[in-house]
């Protein structure tokens, strides 16, 4: 999950749950694998903290030992409680502003990796910025977004995954980068690692958290923003480029991804140039 916190300047965030505006004060919640983007009206300067969904579960544990058993019962503990996976919190302009001095030595303490001899210093850090922000997250009974479920698969316990990265989900999402325009099917990208798709969804999504489609679909929606942006090529051309044939498809996927239409990105987007 990430927590993005506005410092100074203002945006329009879209995601699949509409067009939100997001400024100085303001906090950005985002669950794994929610799909966003964000336009600035001018500028904008922001600090973002990347959590592992498993230290965070982990952390409701912790917070609830005593109700609950393990971390597998945390997981449906947390579940329970979801919290929607894109929301913006009005912390305030006072309240960011003191969070800034720990933003910032978290991230001096970041730069060159995990220190074990800073470790305690960045847990006190972090549990000090989530002190605040806690009492803004709102909780929903809808648990996951559209694209979530399709883009999420069942994953192994976290003491899995601390594996060198598979060979073959690196390729593959190197093909994929390399180019997002050819007519790529789950089963044509495994026959080129030389495994079956089953094999390739499950090794890709441990190592980026998301399935080889879905992967696929957000590097098209970026190059098709990229195009809307930079460009004056007519939208259907700029969708073929990126490997998108469907005008309708295309729309809807780049909608779901940006929480605009296209037409309606490249028209904001030339807005705000032009302001």
């Amino acid at each position: 999950m990430k927590l993005i916190f506005v410092r100074a300047g203002s945006a329009w965030l879209f995601s699949e749950f509409g067009e939100r505006p997001i400024r100085l004060g303001d906090a950005v919640l985002l669950a794994a694998n929610t799909l966003c983007g964000a336009e600035s009206e001018d500028w904008i300067t922001t600090t973002t903290l990347y959590l592992n969904r498993d230290y965070v579960v982990d952390q409701v544990f912790w917070q609830h030992a005593a109700i609950l058993a393990d971390r597998l019962e945390a997981k449906d503990f947390l579940a329970a409680r979801y919290a929607e996976p894109a929301q913006v919190l009005r912390l305030g302009e006072h309240r960011v502003g003191c969070l800034m001095p720990w933003l910032d030595e978290l991230g001096q303490l970041s730069l060159d990796g995990p220190a074990p001899e800073r470790f305690y210093r960045m847990q006190a850090l972090l549990f000090a910025v989530l002190d605040v922000v806690s009492p803004f997250v709102a909780t929903t009974a809808v648990r996951r977004s559209p694209t979530q479920r399709k883009a999420t698969w069942p994953g192994t316990p976290a003491l899995r995954r601390l594996a060198p990265l598979r060979i073959e989900a690196r390729t593959a999402a190197d093909l994929l980068r390399e180019h997002p325009a050819r007519p790529w099917t789950l089963s044509a990208l495994a026959d080129v690692v030389h495994l079956s798709p089953s094999q390739l969804g499950r090794v890709f999504v441990e190592a980026y958290g998301q399935t080889p489609m879905t992967y696929l679909t957000t590097l098209r929606a970026e190059h098709l923003a990229r195009l809307l942006r930079e460009t004056d090529l007519p939208v259907e051309q700029a969708m073929a480029q990126v490997g998108w044939h469907s005008r309708g498809h295309a729309a809807r996927l780049f909608r779901q991804a940006v929480g605009l239409t296209p037409i309606r990105y490249r028209h904001r987007s030339r807005q705000g140039t032009s302001d």
